[in-house]
């Protein structure tokens, strides 16, 4: 069950970032242009995702158990770390250059042309790549 509420839930994901325009490359280009061609409309995506969660995370602190059961997560340590700086580097780099991030990639995987495939082998590459790079940068540091 608790599959089928993933499915759906990342159906409607995918949906709004097709309806949105998250996964229109040029578009994210667009509203990361501050100094060019800069397109705001994107503001309204990040305005409602905003609005959304906020809903969400007051209803979700009112549980004692999420609704399909298991326990909520630890929250994240509120600290900058080098992992968190580096990651979020890494993160708006990526977004910068090719205009998707990992959600809208997967959601215009199959009609996004090459330049969506490439990106999506590119994280997922970068994916596998991290641990064993990290481990490596950890020990280096200690």
């Amino acid at each position: 069950m608790r599959c089928l509420w993933a499915f759906g839930a990342g159906g409607i994901f995918g949906l709004g970032l097709l309806m949105s325009g998250m996964t229109d490359t040029r578009k994210v280009i667009g509203w990361l242009d501050v100094f060019g061609a800069w397109d705001p409309t994107l503001a309204f995506v990040l305005g409602g995702a905003v609005c959304v969660m906020f809903v969400a995370w007051r209803v979700a602190g009112q549980r004692a158990t999420p609704a399909l059961g298991g326990s909520f997560p630890t929250p994240p340590e509120p600290k900058l770390s080098r992992n968190l700086m580096v990651g979020s580097v890494l993160f708006g780099m990526g977004w910068g250059l090719s205009g998707l991030c990992p959600g809208p990639a997967m959601a215009s995987a199959l009609w996004g042309g090459i330049g969506g495939l490439v990106f999506l082998a590119a994280m997922v590459a970068g994916m596998l790549a991290a641990p064993p790079i990290r481990a490596r940068l950890d020990t280096a540091a200690s």
